[in-house]
């Protein structure tokens, strides 16, 4: 199945999304994201699906925003249409999803990839807000993620000169999970939606939720919600399938529930 801008499919237990705007180097616009968003919304409430892999072409991952699009808009217009909603919801998805990264993320690229809770890159990979180059700055994200991953110094320096990274200072700078040749790019993606795919579905989706929470709360608080989690997961069967594994020396099959 597909849709105009985003191919998307399923795989056992990882739903697999394309960008598929290969002429433009997947420029992003709003009726890609609002597809990426349904495609994301629709993989997030099937119960098959554990993980999801998001990933663009060897060229570029999405090489920033359609800018045929922002030239002409005004502020009312991003307004009136809630322009970033549809990040929003993407950001809300509660399955993990992994960015897998060739060539260019750049601009709004770069902020999706951020978007996503880990992110694997073949060597080509590049990764910068270029925003300044336009007279803009990031606006889905860029200076907020972008400070959280690198620290403010390394953010401002990329966000005020439009410097690229490479996948190599990427990976040094803690922005990215892993480095691999763009040949390996699509199978190191899968091997690891597929190991966490293999763990307690609701608990996968709690600890990602309490590692956010992190930048949100104090830490007080964010031991609070941590706490909380972990009692809620007493609750489940996968919570006594794992347990009982353990102690009879056996893998364990976990149903989320």
């Amino acid at each position: 199945m597909k849709d105009h801008f985003v191919k998307f499919e399923k795989q056992g237990a990882v739903g697999h999304v394309r960008l598929n705007r290969p002429d433009v180097l997947n420029a992003l616009h709003s009726d890609l994201i609002r597809e990426l968003a349904d495609v994301m919304d629709r993989f997030d409430q099937d119960e098959e699906i554990r993980v999801i892999i998001l990933t663009g072409n060897e060229k570029a991952f999405a090489a920033g925003a359609d800018i045929e699009e922002l030239r002409a808009a005004t502020p009312t217009d991003f307004m009136r249409n809630a322009f970033f909603a549809d990040w929003g919801r993407i950001r809300q998805i509660s399955k993990p999803i992994i960015a897998a990264v060739s060539g260019f993320a750049l601009g709004g690229g770069c902020e999706l990839a951020m978007c996503c809770d880990l992110i694997v890159a073949s060597e080509t990979a590049k990764f910068g807000q270029p925003e300044i180059n336009l007279g803009v700055i990031p606006g889905a994200g860029g200076t907020q993620r972008l400070t959280r991953a690198l620290g403010e110094k390394r953010a401002l320096q990329l966000i005020l000169t439009g410097e690229m990274l490479s996948a190599e200072e990427a990976l040094h700078a803690g922005l990215i999970n892993k480095v691999v040749p763009v040949d390996d790019l699509a199978a190191e993606a899968n091997q690891l939606a597929l190991k966490i795919a293999a763990r307690p579905p609701l608990a996968v989706q709690l600890a990602k939720k309490a590692v956010y929470k992190a930048n949100d709360l104090t830490l007080e608080e964010g031991l609070q919600f941590e706490q909380h989690a972990f009692y809620l997961l007493f609750a489940t069967e996968d919570q006594t399938e794992g347990m009982d594994a353990f102690v009879e020396k056996r893998k364990a099959t976990f149903q989320g529930k």
